[in-house]
């Protein structure tokens, strides 16, 4: 089995479109949640929170014919494998159209703008009349995938992870065992997502999301008592994944190794998250890791600031590492990125490592007591050197994972 490292990494979310500022803005503790006054024309909805990535446009080098077939989703996740791709000093290289290199990229749906598009015309107008060819493109649910491929020309494997919350972070651990056990010397992993109100009346419906409207800033508040739910978010995240003896003969610098993957299904509820399937994913990425509980130095929660998420994932977390884990959630900064999350939250957690410090949980006050003993990171960023880190995720159906990165030296 090979080793594989993070030679490259880059993301797009609510706090920015490159490290410096997402760091700037986590490290001052300022969120990136608004509120959306154009969601007023929906009848009923409750929420007007939402984590959009501002300021994003079309780099004005995509050629036209390669974008045609890209919604918003797939054009955020092309920016931040651009950019990674740069990072690791193969955006130019032979090797990324040569079979040699292989994608593994999700989100939760394809592009709503275009579902929306297409029901109407079909089911409203009840005719074809206006179906653009590509308007299939934009909305199937594997657009990321198959569009990092084309825009790039990817000739290896192509995984598509279409698993909500989970399918930014199974991207990274698919793509970390294509390369641990020699199927693609380099990888591009991660995940993106989309905001539209389609995403926001999901959990709208479920009385899951917050509406603290006139205070945006003051949620999502995960593990705190007073949470009201989450906040939805878009943005993408993109590793650059690679087997180190290649890593090394290209003269590539080594940002972090992935040393641990673990994913499993609850198999007991469709939307309630489960603790004992929390709490196997997590031992899954230690077994793999080969590396005890006590080893991990920080974990990164999934986070979500609803009642039944905080309280089960706290629990699991508690029962694997006990109460001296220091523990945040990025959620709290930037909303729940959906298909993203996992791939922001991997960013994040490695820039961090590498820098030595972790984020605090912004807005959490008092912690629910049902949420157990552990050593909540609050107040302001926590300097601390460590060793791994663990990076979690849970989605609807149950779906678990689990990442764990190693410091490089």
């Amino acid at each position: 089995m090979k080793r594989v490292v993070v030679t490259g990494m880059a993301g797009l979310c609510p706090l920015g479109q490159d490290w410096e500022t997402v760091r700037g803005n986590i490290r001052g503790m300022k969120s990136g949640i608004v509120t959306m006054p154009q969601w007023d024309e929906v009848d009923g909805m409750l929420t007007r929170l939402a984590g959009p990535v501002q300021g994003f446009s079309v780099p004005e080098h995509y050629p036209r014919k390669k974008i045609r077939t890209m919604g918003r989703v797939a054009l955020l996740a092309a920016r931040s494998t651009e950019l990674a791709l740069q990072d690791a000093g193969l955006l130019e290289s032979p090797q990324l159209t040569d079979g040699t290199t292989g994608v593994s990229f999700g989100s939760t749906s394809g592009s709503p703008p275009a579902m929306e598009e297409y029901c109407r015309l079909i089911y409203i107008n009840k005719s074809i009349k206006g179906v653009s060819p590509v308007t299939y493109i934009h909305l199937m649910s594997h657009t990321c995938a198959a569009n990092l491929g084309q825009f790039f020309g990817i000739k290896g494997r192509v995984v598509t992870t279409c698993s909500a919350c989970t399918a930014g972070s199974q991207g990274i651990g698919y793509a970390y065992e294509a390369v641990k056990f020699g199927k693609q010397a380099i990888m591009v992993g991660g995940g993106a997502e989309e905001l539209h109100v389609i995403d926001a009346v999901v959990f709208d419906i479920m009385y899951a999301t917050s509406t603290k409207n006139s205070a945006p800033h003051s949620s999502p508040r995960p593990f705190d008592k007073d949470r009201d739910g989450l906040v939805v978010g878009e943005g993408s995240g993109t590793l650059i994944l690679e087997e180190l003896e290649h890593a090394r003969a290209r003269g590539a610098t080594i940002l972090a190794e992935l040393v641990g993957f673990g994913t499993n299904c609850d198999g007991v509820h469709i939307t309630n998250p489960a603790t004992e399937g929390m709490e196997r994913a997590m031992r899954l990425a230690l077994a793999d890791a080969g590396l005890d509980p006590s080893a991990i130095g920080y974990v990164n929660a999934h986070g979500t600031a609803t009642e039944l998420g905080d309280i089960a994932e706290s629990q699991a977390t508690y029962r694997v590492f006990g109460e001296r884990m220091p523990v945040s959630s990025l959620k709290s900064y930037m909303g729940h990125t959906l298909g993203a999350c996992g791939a922001l939250e991997a960013w994040i957690s490695v820039q961090m490592l590498r820098e030595g410090w972790i984020a605090p949980t912004l807005n959490l006050e008092s912690v629910d007591p049902r949420c157990g003993k552990l050593d909540y990171v609050v107040g302001g960023p926590r300097e601390l050197q460590v060793e791994y880190i663990m990076s979690n995720n849970f989605a609807f159906g149950g779906v678990n994972t689990s990442l764990i990165f190693k410091r490089w030296r």
